[in-house]
C-alpha cells in the first residue's frame, strides 16, 4: 500500500519519539476511518507449529504492548507471511495484524500447510479442518491468549473460516469471512459451466510459471481440450485443476471434505459476511446469507460496490473484522449495527440499512421487442424474432464483470455491444430514478438449432453519453430436458442475472444484452454433449429470441418499493 495511506505501527524499534508515534498512528487511523490504535506492536515471526501428523505450519504473531492474556485473532492464508512475501500477499498479512494488534487483539498469521515456509503438500481445502482445530488448540496453550478467538479474512482465508464453523472448539467465537463462500463445486462450475477464467487466473497465481508469458493466460483460454489449459497457463500439470475439472458434479465423494457448506445452517457461531457486487463469490456470498437466514441464523451482511481485489473492499474487511472481534470477544456491544443488513446503492452511491435482505421490492417486468426496445408494454403477435449466429471458434467474450482478476468491474461495453453475436434490447430515456434492488432475472423464448448451448443475458446502465456499463449478468446451460418446451419448439428458460444495488438515474436507459457466451469467464460450449474436460469438436449454433404475445421474452426486476 501506499505510504501515504499506510498506518505506521509503534515498537520499541521506532526511530521517533512515543508520542509523536503515537500521534501519527492517530492520524493514518483516521485516514483509514479505523478504530483508534491504543497500544504498541511486537512481531515474533516464523513460529513452528506442530500438527497430529507432525508437519510443521510457520506463523507470525502480533502482540499488543501490554500485558496479557489477550483475545486472539487468527488468520489462516496461503499467500504468504511477510517474511515469506514481503511485496506480496504478506503486506496484507503484515497491515492487518499490526492494526488487529494495536487494537487489543493478539494476531496470528499462519501459512497453511504446503505454502511457503510450511510442510506438507497443499491441496486446497482438504486438511483445512484438521490443520485449523490444532492450531486453535495450540493457541489454547500459549500464555498470550485469552480463551475467547476470532477469525478474519478474505477469499482463501474465508474458506479457512467455514472450516471450523460446523463444529467449533469452544474458543472459537465469531468468524468474520468476506469475498468467499463456504461453498465447492458451484465456485468451480458456475451455471453448470466450467469458471475457467477465475480457476485458471487462481492456479496461476498459486503456481506461478518459471518463465513468465503475459500471453499465456490469453492462449491457455482458447486451449482444447480444456483438461490441457493448466500446462499451457503455468508450463506444468496441476493436480487441483485436474481434479476439479474430473469432478464437476457437487455430490461427488471429492468435494465431500472440500465443501464446508452444511455449516451455513448448523453453525452456532456469530458471522459477519462482506461481499461485493462485481466480486466472483457474489452468488455465492448471498446464498450463503440466505441459506443461514432460513436455518434461523442471524448474520450481518455488508455488501459494496467490489470487485475481489478492491483496495476499498479489502479496508471495509479490516474495519468489519476489527468492529465484529471486539463484539464478540471483548463485549463491546455499542458496536453492532442497529439493522444487520448493510449494502451499497451504486449510482446513488450511498448506503442504505435494512433488517435483512433482499428488501421489500415490486417486480417490475420489461419487455423485449423489435427493433432492440425494452419497454413495459407487452409485445404484440405480430412481431418478428431476432437472431444470430453463435460460433464456438470465436467465442463472445466477457469484458470486466465479477471476475477474479482485473480487468474486472463496471466497464463500457459498447465494444462487445457492436459484435454480431450480441442482442442489445435498450429503453427509452428513464423520466425518474429507477432503484433496482435485488435478484434480476430473465424470461427467454428462445430456439437453437443444437441441443446443447448456452445463453446469457446482461443488464447495462446506458448514460446519456451513450456509455454502456454491466451491472449484473447470468448464463444457462441448455441441455435436453431443460427449459419449458413449447409447442412450436421453441423452450422457455429463466436465467438468473444474479443480484444488485443500482440506481438507474433520470436520463439514463436499461439496456439488456443476449448472448450465448461470456468466455472465458464461463467455458464456452461447443454445441455438442461431450464432456467439458475433454471436449474439442466445435459447432456452430443458430439462436432465434421471440418477443411476442405468445411468447413475451422479458426483463423481471426488483424496483425498491420506496423508488
Amino acid at each position: 500500500m501506499a505510504t501515504r495511506t499506510s498506518e505506521p505501527t509503534v515498537s520499541a524499534q521506532d526511530t521517533i519519539s512515543p508520542k509523536r508515534a503515537a500521534l501519527i498512528a492517530q492520524m493514518g487511523a483516521r485516514l483509514l476511518r479505523l478504530p483508534p490504535p491504543r497500544y504498541s506492536v511486537t512481531v515474533r515471526r516464523d513460529l513452528p507449529i506442530v500438527m497430529p501428523d507432525g508437519v510443521r505450519l510457520f506463523a507470525d504473531l502480533y502482540l499488543p504492548r501490554n500485558p496479557g492474556p489477550h483475545p486472539v485473532v487468527l488468520i489462516r492464508t496461503p499467500y504468504g507471511r511477510h517474511s515469506e512475501q514481503p511485496r506480496g500477499g504478506g503486506l496484507l498479512m503484515d497491515f492487518a495484524g499490526k492494526r488487529f494488534a494495536a487494537r487489543g487483539f493478539a494476531t496470528l498469521a499462519q501459512s497453511v500447510r504446503g505454502r511457503f515456509a510450511s510442510e506438507g503438500a497443499f491441496d486446497p481445502r482438504a486438511t483445512d479442518t484438521e490443520d485449523g482445530r490444532a492450531t486453535l488448540d495450540w493457541i489454547a496453550n500459549q500464555p498470550w491468549a485469552g480463551d475467547s478467538v476470532a477469525m478474519w479474512g478474505m477469499s482463501y482465508l474465508g474458506f479457512m473460516q467455514w472450516a471450523l464453523a460446523g463444529d467449533p472448539p469452544p474458543q472459537l467465537k465469531a468468524l468474520a469471512p468476506s469475498f468467499t463462500s463456504p461453498q465447492g463445486a458451484p465456485r468451480y462450475f458456475p451455471d453448470e459451466a466450467f469458471g475457467l477464467l477465475n480457476t485458471l487466473n487462481w492456479v496461476a497465481t498459486v503456481h506461478p510459471p518459471e518463465r513468465r508469458d503475459p500471453a499465456a493466460l490469453k492462449r491457455a483460454f482458447m486451449t482444447l481440450p480444456v483438461r490441457d489449459a493448466d500446462r499451457v497457463a503455468v508450463g506444468k500439470t496441476i493436480p487441483f485443476y485436474q481434479d476439479v475439472l474430473a469432478h464437476p458434479d457437487r455430490d461427488d465423494a471429492y468435494w465431500q471434505k472440500r465443501d464446508f457448506s452444511p455449516a451455513r445452517e448448523t453453525t452456532p457461531l456469530p458471522i459477519s459476511i462482506v461481499g461485493g457486487w462485481y466480486d466472483l463469490f457474489l452468488r455465492d456470498t448471498l446464498d450463503d446469507y440466505a441459506v443461514m437466514r432460513a436455518a434461523g441464523r442471524a448474520p450481518n451482511l455488508t455488501m459494496g460496490p467490489w470487485t475481489h481485489t478492491s483496495l476499498r473492499g479489502m479496508l471495509m474487511t479490516l474495519r468489519e473484522g476489527l468492529r465484529w472481534s471486539a463484539i464478540h470477544l471483548r463485549g463491546e456491544e455499542e458496536l453492532r449495527r442497529a439493522r444487520p443488513v448493510r449494502i451499497f446503492l451504486m449510482g446513488a452511491n450511498e448506503w442504505r440499512e435494512y433488517d435483512s435482505w433482499p428488501p421489500a421490492a415490486r417486480e417490475v417486468s420489461i419487455y423485449l421487442h423489435a427493433g432492440g426496445r425494452l419497454t413495459p408494454d407487452a409485445p404484440t403477435a405480430e412481431e418478428a424474432p431476432d437472431s444470430y449466429r453463435y460460433d464456438p471458434a470465436r467465442p463472445t467474450p466477457t469484458i470486466g464483470g465479477p471476475v477474479l482478476m482485473p480487468p474486472s468491474g463496471a466497464k463500457d461495453q459498447r465494444n462487445l455491444e457492436a459484435r454480431s453475436d450480441v442482442l442489445c434490447y435498450t429503453s427509452g430515456r428513464l423520466a425518474a430514478d429507477l432503484d433496482v434492488i435485488g435478484p434480476v432475472r430473465l424470461i427467454l423464448y428462445a430456439r437453437s438449432s443444437l441441443e446443447h448451448t448456452d445463453f446469457l443475458g446482461r443488464l447495462c446502465d446506458v448514460s446519456p453519453n451513450g456509455r454502456s456499463i454491466n451491472i449484473c449478468d447470468g448464463l444457462l446451460r441448455l441441455a435436453p430436458g431443460k427449459g419449458e418446451a413449447q409447442a412450436d419448439g421453441s423452450v422457455k428458460i429463466e436465467i438468473s442475472l444474479s443480484s444488485t444495488a443500482q440506481r438507474f438515474k433520470r436520463g439514463h436507459r436499461l439496456r439488456l444484452q443476449v448472448a450465448s457466451a461470456g468466455h472465458p469467464r464461463w467455458n464456452r460450449n461447443l454445441g455438442t454433449e461431450e464432456p467439458q474436460a475433454t471436449a474439442t469438436t466445435m459447432r456452430v449454433a443458430e439462436q432465434t429470441i421471440y418477443h411476442d404475445s405468445a411468447r413475451p421474452s422479458a426483463l423481471i426486476l426488483p424496483v425498491a418499493r420506496h423508488a
